[in-house]
């Protein structure tokens, strides 16, 4: 298995990046890839999960061993398929996830994107007191500004960000709904978009 990829970080989208090690370029799923943005073009370390099925295989990537932990435990819930471990990812930290898990939070853990009461319940029954040890762990920020954008480039970094919360579930009509306020950020990264995008949903 494959523990971590390190290398140039030479692409991103909406979905995934693109890291080259030793003359080979590894497309990585991520959470938020715009949150690589600052390394682009630069060494960077991912922590990798490999997603074997009979029809597919996909590298999965997260900045700490933490994260790649708590997805794959994520996976092992019934109702929880990759797409959906990445989006809860995306929305919060590790901590807050096994915060609302051990306190039987259902209300939090159904405001990610198709985990409903059912799937919510099962996360409690099959994770609650076996993630403890993460409580205190926090995502890391790496918020980025960028000064002096033009509105053409604060155009392209809000669709980028609009299509990397659709890459994770949210639906035209949810992102629709927080486009305004997204919007109003005039002076921001993609990913600090995207960051706060996931905020709002949170907020709904």
């Amino acid at each position: 298995m494959i523990a971590y990829i390190q290398g140039v970080l030479t692409s991103i989208d909406a979905e995934s990046v693109i890291v080259e090690a030793n003359g080979v370029g590894y497309d990585i799923c991520c959470a938020n890839p715009f949150a690589y943005q600052a390394n682009k073009n630069k060494e960077v370390r991912i922590y990798t999960y490999h997603y074997v099925r009979e029809d597919t295989q996909m590298l999965y990537g997260f900045k700490t061993p933490e994260e790649k932990s708590l997805f794959a435990k994520l996976l092992n819930v019934s109702g929880i398929g990759p797409k959906g471990a990445l989006a809860i990812l995306a929305s919060t930290s590790v901590g807050e996830v096994v915060s609302a898990i051990e306190r039987e939070d259902e209300t939090f853990l159904t405001k990610f994107p198709g985990v409903g009461k059912k799937t919510a319940r099962q996360m409690i029954l099959d994770l609650k007191g076996k993630l403890t040890e993460w409580l205190p762990v926090e995502q890391e920020e790496g918020t980025i500004f960028f000064e002096g954008e033009t509105k053409e480039e604060q155009s392209k970094q809000l669709e980028e960000a609009i299509e990397a919360m659709k890459a994770l579930g949210y639906s035209e009509k949810e992102l629709k709904s927080i486009r305004p306020r997204l919007q109003e950020e005039t002076t921001t990264s993609t990913d600090d978009l995207v960051r706060k995008g996931l905020s709002l949903m949170m907020q709904k």
